[in-house]
C-alpha cells in the first residue's frame, strides 16, 4: 500500500466529487488524477526517478497540490520547504537533500537562483521564468499520461519535511508511506471526520498540519479549499462560501478570525468540527470558539513533525488548555527533564512533577531519524522513545498539560516557572490580546520573569497588569512577571509559535508611545 494508490482508489470512488477549490477554479477527483498523471509523466521525463527528492517552495496552491499527488506516484520523495527561507537557508537544504530538482515561484525566486548558482539542481517554475529548465505550465500542458508505476514499498520514504528551529540548522524529517497512512488515519479518528468532509488548505504543506489536511481529505474524498495568502477576511468568505465542515489550525489563525471587525457578518454554521495544534491555546481564546462556534467536535491535538500524534483532548469545554490522553496509536510518559539529553526512559517522574514528554517509537506515525543528522538523531532517539524536548504534567485523571520547552523553563530564585502558566493568566485579561513571558538573566533572583504584551487599549499600563496578577489566587506572587514590555507584535515562527530566542536577544519592535514597567 502506498499514498499514490489510496488517491486513486479515491479517484474511483468519487470522480465526480471536487478535490480541490481556490478561487473560482474548481477540480473534481478526476480531474486532479488526469492532471496528476500528465506532471507524473513530465517530471519521469526530465529525469526525476524513484527515491529522488524534490523540494519546492510555493505558497499553498492547486500547483502544489498537483505536485505532490504526482511525486507520490512515481515514488519520488516530497520535499517542501517555507517559501520564505533566505538563500543561504534554502541552500543547505538544497545540498542536504541532494535534491534532483526545485520547483519554486515568484516569491522564492530570488533565493533559490542564489542558492542553486553551484551543483544546481533541475530547476522548475510556477510562473514563466525564462532561468527555470522548464516550468510547471509546460509539463501539464502535455497530454501524455503514461508515466512508468514503479514498485513502491509502505518502507518507502514519500515527504521529507524540515523541522523549523530557532536555533541551529533545520533538521529533515525524512517519513515513509507507511508513517503518512498512519498519520492520516490517526488525524481522521482523532478529529472524527467524515466521508465528504471540507476543510481549509491554509496550513502550510511544508508543515506536517497542512500535509494532514491535504491527506485526511483525499481519504475521504473530502474537499480542500486551499488559501495561499492567509487573510482572516479570506478565511471568513471561503468558509461560508464553501460551506467547509472542519478546519484545523494554529490558535493565532483562530484568535485573528474570531477578532475581524466583520465576522458577525458571515455564516459560519456549516462549520462542525475545530481542531488545533502547532501552540497552547489560552483559556479566553478556547472559551471563544465554544461561544462563537459551537463545534460539535473541538479537539487540542498535541504532536510534532518527527512522530505525528503526541496525546489528543476533545473535552476543552472541561479542561480548557488540556492535551489530553495519548493518540490513537501512541503511548507517552514523563521523565526527569535534562537539556543535556542524558535522561533516560525509565527515570520517570511522580504524578503531579513536572517532567520531559517522550512518547513511544513504535507507533506507526513515528519516524526512523533524522536525514543525515546522527548527533540529533542520537539525542532525540533512545531506547525505543522520541525525547520531545517539551515539559509537562500529568493531573490527577491522567490528562497531560504542556507546561513549555525544557529549555524555556525559568528558574527564579531557585523555583521553576513555566511560561504558559504566566500567559494564560495574562492573556485573560481584558486589555491583553497577546502575551509572551521568558526568563532573562537578574543577578539576584538568577533569572526573572519578563511579560511581553500586546495591548488592545492604550491605557493598560504595567502597574495595572502586576495588581491583576497580585489579584490572581491561580498565579503564585514568585511566579509574577517583574518587568513587562509592551509590543506592536510578539515575534512568531510561520505556523504561529512564540520565538521566545528572539525574546530574549532583543529582537521584537516595541509599540509606540511605550515603556518598560518595572516591578
Amino acid at each position: 500500500m502506498n499514498l499514490g494508490s489510496l488517491f486513486e482508489f479515491a479517484v474511483s470512488r468519487y470522480p465526480l466529487s471536487t478535490a480541490i477549490v481556490e478561487e473560482d477554479t474548481r477540480y473534481s477527483y478526476q480531474e486532479m488524477d488526469q492532471m496528476t498523471n500528465r506532471l507524473a509523466f513530465g517530471l519521469q521525463h526530465l529525469g526525476v526517478e524513484q527515491g529522488d527528492r524534490v523540494i519546492t517552495l510555493i505558497k499553498n496552491r492547486k500547483e502544489m497540490v498537483a505536485l505532490y499527488w504526482a511525486i507520490q506516484k512515481i515514488g519520488a520523495v516530497f520535499t517542501p520547504i517555507n517559501y520564505r527561507l533566505s538563500a543561504d537557508e534554502v541552500k543547505y537544504c538544497v545540498q542536504n537533500a541532494e535534491a534532483k530538482m526545485v520547483v519554486y515561484e515568484q516569491v522564492s525566486e530570488e533565493a533559490v537562483m542564489k542558492a542553486t548558482e553551484q551543483n544546481k539542481p533541475l530547476l522548475m517554475s510556477i510562473h514563466d521564468d525564462s532561468k527555470a529548465d522548464t516550468t510547471y505550465q509546460k509539463v501539464i500542458s502535455q497530454k501524455n499520461e503514461n508515466f512508468k508505476k514503479p514498485v513502491i514499498s509502505e518502507k518507502d520514504y514519500c515527504l521529507m519535511l524540515y523541522t523549523s528551529g530557532t536555533t541551529g540548522k533545520p533538521k529533515g524529517v525524512p517519513r515513509t508511506h507507511k508513517n503518512e497512512y498512519g498519520a492520516a488515519i490517526a488525524h481522521i479518528i482523532q478529529n472524527k471526520y467524515e466521508q465528504k468532509e471540507s476543510t481549509l488548505g491554509i496550513m502550510p504543506l511544508y508543515h506536517t498540519m497542512g500535509m494532514r489536511s491535504l491527506l485526511s481529505m483525499a481519504f475521504l474524498n473530502g474537499k480542500l479549499a486551499m488559501i495561499p495568502d492567509f487573510e482572516p477576511k479570506k478565511v471568513l468568505e471561503v468558509v461560508e462560501k464553501e460551506k467547509i465542515s472542519s478546519v484545523y489550525l494554529v490558535p493565532t489563525i483562530i484568535h485573528d478570525v474570531l477578532h475581524h471587525p466583520e465576522y458577525e457578518k458571515y455564516d459560519l454554521t456549516s462549520l462542525r468540527k475545530l481542531g488545533y495544534a502547532g501552540a497552547a491555546m489560552t483559556q479566553a481564546l478556547t472559551e471563544e470558539c465554544f461561544k462563537k462556534l459551537s463545534p460539535e467536535v473541538f479537539v487540542n491535538h498535541y504532536g510534532s513533525t518527527e512522530v505525528y500524534t503526541f496525546s489528543i483532548c476533545d473535552y476543552l469545554d472541561k479542561k480548557p488548555g488540556c492535551a489530553g490522553k495519548a493518540g490513537f496509536h501512541q503511548n507517552l510518559r514523563l521523565v526527569i527533564p535534562d537539556p543535556d539529553g542524558n535522561a533516560a526512559p525509565d527515570d520517570i517522574v511522580e504524578k503531579g512533577e513536572p517532567g520531559e514528554i517522550i512518547v513511544d517509537t513504535r507507533s506507526i506515525e513515528a519516524f526512523q531519524g533524522y536525514w543525515r543528522r546522527e548527533d540529533a538523531t542520537k539525542k532525540s532517539l533512545r531506547d525505543g522513545w522520541y525525547f520531545t524536548g517539551d515539559m509537562g504534567i500529568v493531573d490527577s485523571d491522567g490528562d497531560l498539560y504542556v507546561v513549555g520547552r525544557v529549555d524555556d523553563m525559568i528558574i527564579s530564585g531557585g523555583e521553576n516557572i513555566h511560561p504558559l502558566e504566566v500567559e494564560d493568566i495574562l492573556s485573560a485579561h481584558p486589555h491583553v490580546s497577546e502575551a509572551a513571558v521568558v526568563g532573562l538573566q537578574d543577578d539576584r533572583w538568577g533569572e526573572k520573569v519578563v511579560a511581553f504584551i500586546v495591548a488592545n487599549n492604550a491605557s493598560v499600563t504595567a502597574e495595572t497588569l502586576d495588581n491583576y496578577c497580585k489579584d490572581n489566587a491561580a498565579l503564585s506572587n514568585f511566579k509574577r512577571p517583574r518587568d513587562y514590555v509592551f509590543l506592536s507584535e510578539i515575534p512568531k515562527s510561520a505556523v504561529g509559535k512564540v520565538l521566545r530566542a528572539k525574546l530574549k536577544n532583543g529582537e521584537y519592535k516595541k509599540a509606540e508611545d511605550s515603556e518598560e514597567g518595572v516591578m
